[in-house]
């Protein structure tokens, strides 16, 4: 923001150079990034930070000069005093969330003419053009005080009437009117305004973009006779919201958005209509001011000693709030603590933090004595969590796997792509209030959009061995003021099957089951098992749910073919595997020690056996049973087969498993091992109903 000297020195009566103004503005947070000399002046470049809208004012400098100088403030006397005639035109506020206040004069027969000299000077001095008398005046109030004015022809407002509202909601409200929602503004290009944002309208038509910028329609010019002065407190992320979406950006726009001082906009209605009556003649008529939603201060607790503890510093209550109280700041002690209730043009002080900064801004950074911090940390060592999943990532990556960074954020048609069902819990959602983009206004409920978005990237790109995997959190509504969020891994795998100088026939399924059997192996996780998958998304027959010690963890699968089919890819139907686990529960059930059991001191014998079972018996299921068989010799089984075709019934498959027998205490005979063995068949034929294959 541009600061004359001059101008500033009428509100802080100062005798330090602009040098030393410069210097002490930077050193309570208002930095000076350039000094330029014009006309016998000298203009400060000053970089005021988003929180702090206040300060985007001549005023707001020089309140902040004041303290750090110790002189006192001197605001003109913005009261109309007598009695003024009574206005005829009405206002009425449609949506008072995005409208808190909104006030008017009606000030006739002003004579438009061209500023004087010392305002267009000021104005030139701030890097704004001058236009005429009324128009100029608006713009010194908005650089002088800090609040956007607008002024209207009274003339060419139908019926004497200001709305300000939604589209949506005026139309609703007025529904037999043939009002429109075009407006041409002031920068002559005529505009369609979508339905939530904010306009001020007359009976018939918008005749401006309530906080951005004015109707050319109403503009005043040289022909003009009445005007009609606002001055109003619009919601900040309504202004943000317009002004982002029309691409529009102005100098009133530019500080409703950092938000405005609800209290002071009457003053500076009152400014503004004492410069025009003075300069451009005319009779001020009383003020309309329909204020529905009151300023009310949220009170803040906060105890001294937190603020020495936040500063280190040991400064005395009294101290603290002799300093709040120059700041404008109102304070009430309480013993060993004391109330702040922030005032309407400081709505950026939330908490005691905010209080302990403005507290070190007037204190003098230079004041507080310098430290080493103090670290919390006693070993210096990672927690066993971090642990843990740096082994994770590990081994992802001895599988080959490289890893991904995605935003937390999914578009409103990711979960659709992959055919989530409307009652899947991934359905709740976390709504973006505003989003950088449309593409990104959800919390993502699931890593896989995201991944199959970086398996399309590298595809399109060339890459033929595609292996990723990921780890990050999802984010889930349960109906509470903080989402549930879980710790996630998940995985994409994709090969291009071209001819190579071997044949290699591992179907990607089974390379990423057993990149997921290593990572278990290599957190010491053994109670795992693979049943069928009912994910939607996953090719039938061909997908796995994962539970770990009996608790659902997870799915791996190839992706169907509807699912393929719609991501568009060049390559007809590929092959991609994908696979999601829940961390948060892995996590516990890693154990915390590794138990070593001697090595076995006599021989193992194995046993083969095929078995003819209904399709839809899993083979984790037979393994299961194969498990629970009474006896103390069964070491290991594994499945080595899984057949169909010829010789099989349909409906059926054959699935042949590999059992070790072993004794702790004994070489095992062979008739030993025949019997048990025989009776472990009978015991899976009876439990499955299924027979032998010869």
């Amino acid at each position: 923001m541009r600061v004359p000297f001059e101008w500033l020195r009428e509100f802080v009566d100062i005798s330090a150079s602009p040098e030393e103004v410069a210097e002490r503005l930077t050193m309570v947070g208002f930095e000076v990034e350039a000094m330029e000399s014009v006309k016998d002046d000298t203009v400060f470049e000053v970089n005021v930070t988003p929180n702090r809208p206040d300060c985007l004012s001549i005023l707001g400098i020089a309140r902040e000069v004041s303290v750090a100088f110790r002189v006192p403030l001197k605001i003109h006397v913005c009261e109309i005093k007598g009695e003024l005639p009574l206005s005829d035109f009405s206002v009425e506020i449609f949506n008072h969330e995005l409208c808190s206040r909104y006030a008017g004069r009606v000030i006739k027969d002003v004579r438009i003419s061209d500023s004087p000299e010392w305002i267009k000077t000021r104005l030139e001095k701030c890097g704004i053009r001058a236009i005429n008398s009324v128009v100029d005046i608006t713009n010194y109030v908005l650089l002088e005080f800090g609040h956007p004015l607008h002024a209207f022809d009274a003339d060419t407002i139908n019926g004497k009437k200001i709305k300000v509202g939604m589209p949506d909601t005026v139309l609703l409200q007025t529904p037999n009117s043939k009002l429109q929602t075009k407006i041409k503004t002031l920068d002559g290009v005529e505009r369609e305004i979508l339905g939530d944002s904010l306009l001020i309208w007359d009976a018939e038509n918008p005749i401006a973009v309530a906080g951005v910028m004015g109707g050319l329609e109403t503009e005043v010019n040289d022909s003009t006779a009445n005007v009609f002065l606002e001055s109003a407190y619009f919601e900040p992320f309504s202004i943000r919201r317009t002004s982002k979406r029309l691409n529009l950006i102005s100098e009133s726009s530019y500080r409703f958005e950092r938000g405005a001082d609800i209290e002071f906009l009457e003053k500076a209605l009152n400014r503004a209509a004492l410069m025009i009556r003075e300069i451009a003649g005319g009779t001020i008529y009383e003020i309309i001011d329909v204020y529905p939603v009151r300023y009310v201060p949220e009170p803040i607790k906060i105890r001294y000693d937190r603020i020495n503890r936040i500063l280190g510093t040991e400064i005395s209550n009294a101290d603290m709030l002799k300093i709040l109280k120059k700041l404008g700041i109102t304070t009430e002690d309480k013993g060993d603590f004391f109330i702040v209730y922030p005032s309407a043009y400081r709505r950026d002080i939330k908490r005691d933090s905010d209080v302990a900064e403005e507290i070190a801004r007037s204190y003098g950074y230079d004041r507080i004595p310098s430290r080493i911090p103090r670290s919390p940390l006693s070993s210096g060592k990672l927690d066993k969590k971090m642990m843990n999943i740096i082994r994770i990532r590990e081994a992802m990556r001895k599988s080959g796997f490289t890893e991904v960074i995605n935003y937390s954020f999914m578009s409103p048609s990711s979960l659709d792509v992959i055919a989530v069902p409307q009652a899947d819990r991934r359905r709740n959602v976390i709504v973006i209030n505003n989003p950088l983009r449309q593409d990104e206004s959800l919390l993502r409920t699931t890593l896989i959009p995201a991944l199959i978005g970086n398996f399309k990237y590298n595809l399109d790109r060339g890459i033929r061995d595609i292996r990723f995997f990921e780890i990050s959190s999802v984010f889930e509504d349960i109906g509470r003021p903080l989402p549930l969020e879980e710790l996630r891994l998940g995985g994409i795998f994709y090969r291009d099957k071209t001819p190579s100088l071997w044949k290699e026939d591992v179907e990607g399924f089974f390379i990423t089951k057993g990149a997921i059997e290593s990572m278990f192996e290599e957190l010491k996780i053994n109670e795992y098992s693979f049943s069928s998958s009912s994910e939607l998304f996953l090719h039938k027959g061909q997908a796995s749910d994962i539970y770990v010690r009996g608790a659902y963890a997870g799915y791996l699968g190839v992706l169907g073919p509807e699912i393929v089919e719609r991501l568009d890819l060049k390559k007809q139907r590929p092959e991609i595997v994908v696979f999601e686990l829940n961390l948060d529960l892995l996590l516990t059930l890693i154990p915390d020690s590794i138990k070593y059991n001697e090595i076995p001191r006599y021989p193992y014998v194995e046993r083969d056996i095929a078995i003819i079972v209904d399709e839809s018996l899993s083979a984790s299921e037979i393994k299961e049973i194969i498990r629970t068989f009474p006896s103390e010799l069964i070491e290991e089984v594994s499945v080595f087969d899984s057949y169909r075709g010829s010789n099989i019934p349909e409906g059926k498959k054959s699935l042949a498993f590999n059992i070790r027998y072993r004794a702790k205490d004994r070489t095992l005979t062979d008739d030993e091992v025949e019997e048990l063995h025989a009776s472990l068949v009978e015991h899976i034929l009876e439990k499955t109903g299924g027979e032998l294959r010869r």
